[in-house]
């Protein structure tokens, strides 16, 4: 499908928060996805998997998650200073700001004419896979995909000691997708089967899909992008969510 995009600033509380929103031209309505980012914010590589999903009929919304900290628009660059920001900026943010802002994308997109009714789901990298975590805790979010979802299964995320996430998984609704690299050292084997355990002993639907690949697999830029794990990811996410829409 082609795609039209615009950035727009979602009103969060006090503040605005920008956001890249990417849909199919044709008219009609479309499941709307709120899409995390990494570490980076908007990057290359967020805005063209943004429209991708996009492509295949999703109302895709990708908010700068740092912005309550960076100027709006700022993209942090793949450096090791770009690295640091990113953590830092990270570090600083409480987890209930994380989650007011996840609030405050669902409602922009159940608002929005072009998204159907009762069909929001969410999909997030890296620390966007923990967001996504975290957004399937809304009663309101039907369906998740989580790639690479760091902190998950110790609890780091943000400025909180534990964000509890995995303790809180009775509460999830909709179905899960977890996606994970078996090279990837920042969420181990043991970290994996600790997430499984949890899910399992909270009565969770959830799937998951094991690729012979790095962390952050899928950003088409930098030494451990693996296209053809990507298009394989990539065509799981599309399918897990046509079935739960």
């Amino acid at each position: 499908m082609i795609v039209t995009t615009e950035y727009v600033d979602i009103p969060a509380g006090e503040r605005r928060m920008r956001s890249f929103v990417a849909m199919p031209k044709a008219a009609g309505t479309y499941p709307g996805i709120v899409f995390y980012s990494d570490i980076f914010q908007l990057t290359g590589p967020m805005l063209r998997a943004s429209v991708r999903l996009a492509g295949y009929g999703f109302v895709v919304a990708a908010p700068e998650i740092y912005h309550r900290i960076e100027p709006a628009g700022l993209v942090i660059p793949f450096d090791d200073a770009g690295r640091t920001r990113g953590l830092e900026d990270a570090l600083k943010t409480p987890v209930a700001d994380f989650d007011a802002d996840c609030r405050h994308a669902l409602d922009y997109l159940a608002t929005h004419p072009s998204v159907r009714a009762g069909c929001l789901g969410a999909a997030g990298f890296c620390i966007g896979g923990h967001l996504s975590f975290r957004a399937a805790l809304q009663p309101d979010v039907r369906a998740t995909v989580c790639f690479y979802g760091t902190g998950i299964h110790n609890g780091k995320l943000g400025r909180d000691a534990d964000a509890g996430s995995l303790q809180r998984a009775g509460e999830i609704r909709g179905p899960l997708l977890l996606v994970w690299g078996t090279h990837d050292p920042h969420i181990p084997e043991d970290g994996r089967a600790s997430i499984e355990a949890a899910l399992r002993a909270s009565g969770t639907t959830f799937s998951q899909r094991l690729y012979p690949a790095e962390h952050a697999f899928m950003r088409d830029e930098g030494p451990r992008y693996d296209p053809e794990a990507t298009d394989q990811a990539f065509a799981d996410m599309v399918a897990f969510f046509r079935a739960a829409f």
